[in-house]
């Protein structure tokens, strides 16, 4: 029960005894009831204001969020990073859609990775590459690499 459905029953008691309020005691008791009934009112009110106060801040709060997400974004595209993150694993998926370290879905037997000696990238490639003519995909050095003798010949094998 709400406190001005309290306050209502009370006043009600009140009238249902049929008290005096000419006497010293029933003007003190109506009085009183009079002030219960403003509080529970003043009380409710308060209570109605807090909630939407707090529905407000809520508001606030999640657009705050967004706000922060969307700094967010404008910081990496401005610093670069946003960018460089997404070049670097197009380039990778670009030139061999593999699992080494900065892409997914090689298989160890058909795929073999190297560093670039000028970038530092792993660069991964497959048996229809030229392992002594490479171009990094990161910086667009062109380099070549050595390739064990076993290994070689199964590339070779591979071709035929």
């Amino acid at each position: 029960m709400k406190l001005t459905e309290k306050a209502s029953y009370i006043k009600g008691l009140m009238e249902g005894m049929e008290l005096d309020t000419t006497t010293k005691e029933g003007k003190i008791i109506a009085a009183l009831l009079e002030l219960t009934d403003e509080l529970a009112q003043a009380v409710t009110d308060i209570q109605e204001d807090i909630e939407e106060i707090d529905s407000d801040l809520q508001e606030l709060q999640d657009y705050a969020e967004e706000l922060d997400d969307d700094l967010a974004d404008v910081e990496d595209y401005l610093s670069g990073d946003d960018d460089e993150d997404d070049d670097e694993e197009d380039e990778d998926d670009e030139d061999c859609d593999g699992d080494c370290e900065n892409c997914s879905g090689c298989d160890d037997t058909d795929y073999y990775e190297i560093v670039c000696p000028s970038c530092g990238e792993t660069v991964c490639f497959d048996e229809s590459l030229d392992p002594e003519n490479l171009t990094c995909p990161a910086c667009g050095e062109k380099f070549g690499c050595i390739v064990a003798e076993e290994d070689f010949k199964k590339i070779e094998k591979d071709e035929k």
